[in-house]
């Protein structure tokens, strides 16, 4: 099996430093258009298209059950114009906490790096649309500075399909030119990680403890391996892929 040509981190939680800001977030927009939801709720369903976490919870309410790994699956016209109304208060909110505290998790950066020097593309994905991931890109300056060559979110992908779905890492591997899925790792902090890794049958889906999400939420779903932080991750590949 050839070596690891891509990884795609993910970033809210393992790349980029987050205490629940997103979490909480999300809460308040939620709670201030009244959606029935918790902190918990919302956490444990984070890293998936934010739209389609507001129209869960308004399905929910009226009686539709839906599960994260049918998120992408279930189209629900219905409850759209509501979740994009909660959402755009969201993004309202996120992008003033990203524009005041926008940090990234210790050795990030290294990690990226030392991919670079092992000849390891660098693609980053999430469940955030453009204007937010946007903001984070400028204020860490990863794409600027070359240490992410690419950086993908839900808006790339056409219907805006995020996580669970494969598509971001497909789409990744489209422009980076990597022709297999067993050279590419997948790496995040959420069960939509952990999905996406697994349906885009990735060669490595590895968890990481650094994000606000506990090992028990995420652990239960596939992967293959569990580290610390990604700062961790050079000398897991260098243990276990290369």
């Amino acid at each position: 099996m050839g070596k690891i040509s891509m990884v795609m981190f993910d970033l809210s939680g393992t790349t980029v430093y987050d205490d629940t800001g997103v979490r909480d977030c999300l809460y308040q927009a939620a709670q201030e258009f009244k959606l029935k939801t918790t902190p918990e709720e919302i956490l444990y369903h984070m890293g998936t298209n934010k739209i389609h976490l507001y129209q869960f919870l308004i399905a929910r309410e009226m009686g539709r059950k839906i599960e994260i790994e049918d998120f992408e699956k279930i189209k629900d016209p219905e409850t759209y114009e509501q979740a994009k109304k909660v959402f755009d208060r969201y993004q309202e909110i996120m992008l003033e906490y990203y524009r005041k505290q926008c940090k990234e998790v210790p050795g990030a950066s290294d990690t990226f790096k030392w991919c670079h020097a092992h000849g390891i593309k660098v693609a980053t994905d999430t469940g955030f649309h453009r204007l937010i991931t946007d903001a984070i890109m400028e204020g860490l300056g990863w794409v600027r500075d070359g240490l992410v060559d690419l950086s993908v979110d839900v808006e790339h992908i056409p219907g805006e399909i995020g996580r669970p779905a494969p598509f971001m890492i497909f789409y990744a591997m489209t422009q980076l030119n990597i022709q297999s899925v067993h050279e590419v790792i997948k790496i995040g902090d959420t069960p939509a990680d952990m999905l996406e890794g697994r349906n885009a049958g990735c060669r490595g889906v590895i968890g990481v403890l650094s994000g606000p999400r506990p090992v028990t939420d995420w652990g239960r779903y596939w992967h293959t391996h569990v580290i610390p932080s990604v700062a961790d991750l050079p000398e897991l590949i260098e243990k276990e892929f290369l």
